[in-house]
């Protein structure tokens, strides 16, 4: 860069700030990550945890009927999901004063989607159970040894995330995993 040269000294300032904001984008970006993680791992906790709910309900419902148990998981998160996808629309909406966009509405709704994504697991237990593969206790069965096998790798990766050390670690995964058999427990008591 030539001394005094205006254009030299520009080029020098933008090339700094470059570098700068280079480096202020991405804690940003680690950010953003972060926060993208949080949401689909709590909507993942909070479908895993539907899920579980929703099987133990309908395994007393539909004890002979495998079918009917994965359409409700079905059915059910469906509906929970355009809950949340309506619900976080409006708060949304609210919090930027403007209307959503369709866009930004469907961004809203593949954000929730890991409510859904939590039910396909369980749901193909129980299919199995529906075609004959297996039967539909053991579907039932199946479907929430899914559902508490999730939760325990949704801790891990809460942890992961969290960088937490192994003693926090499985304080994490024993939270999940008591919810999880709650609801087992809720299916053992209804059913008896």
């Amino acid at each position: 860069m030539p001394c005094g040269s205006a254009e030299g000294t520009a080029a020098w300032r933008h090339g700094l700030m470059s570098v700068v904001n280079e480096d202020l984008s991405a804690p940003r970006a680690a950010r953003r990550r972060r926060s993208r993680t949080a949401e689909r791992l709590g909507g993942f906790i909070y479908g895993t945890i539907l899920v579980l709910a929703v099987v133990s309900v309908g395994a007393k419902a539909y004890p002979h009927e495998a079918g009917e148990i994965a359409a409700l998981v079905a059915a059910t998160s469906l509906v929970f999901w355009l809950a949340h996808v309506y619900a976080r629309a409006v708060a949304e909406s609210i919090a930027h004063d403007q209307r959503l966009s369709f866009p930004e509405l469907g961004h809203v709704a593949r954000r929730e989607g890991t409510m859904i994504a939590a039910a396909v697991p369980s749901i193909v237990a129980l299919l199995l159970g529906a075609f004959g593969l297996i039967s539909t206790k053991a579907a039932v069965w199946g479907a929430l040894g899914v559902g508490l096998a999730l939760l325990v790798l949704q801790g891990l990766t809460f942890a992961r995330v969290e960088r937490l050390g192994r003693l926090a670690t499985i304080a994490i995964v024993a939270t999940n995993l008591l919810l999880g058999t709650a609801l087992v427990g809720l299916k053992v008591l209804v059913s008896h």
